[in-house]
């Protein structure tokens, strides 16, 4: 049985093996030359300031939610998408009123103003930032 998974396991074994060779050529021939700009963090070519346990905009997080739920969408219509010849007219009004209320709840937080990164805040809201 373990004989099926010989091939996995080798090539598992020459990809690390290669990986850790590769690093460790680039380390001793390549040049190595660090300087200040170099070892600071990288932060989307914007130098850091404040400290990393600085309290950010709700606006970061309610757009990486939106995201997640756009990304959760395509693994749905994938598989759905392949297999529509085989499932009949049903299963396209079923995705369409699965893309329906995905398109309403995009609409909604347009509405509210989730991707208005100049929008001030409602009252009794304080902005963080």
């Amino acid at each position: 049985m373990f004989e099926l998974y010989f091939p996995i396991l080798l090539l598992l074994g020459l990809a690390v093996v290669l990986s850790i060779v590769l690093m460790l050529l680039s380390r001793y021939l390549g040049p190595h030359r660090p300087n200040k700009p170099k070892l600071m963090p990288y932060e989307s070519g914007m130098d850091p300031y404040g400290q990393a346990k600085d309290r950010y905009s709700i606006s970061f997080f309610l757009v990486a939610v939106e995201f997640i739920v756009f990304d959760l969408e395509v693994v749905f219509i994938y598989p759905w998408a392949v297999t529509y010849q085989n499932l009949g007219p049903e299963s396209f009004w079923a995705m369409m009123v699965f893309i329906g209320i995905l398109f309403l709840g995009l609409v909604y937080t347009l509405k509210k103003g989730t991707m208005d990164w100049n929008a001030k805040p409602e009252p009794g809201i304080q902005k963080i930032i």
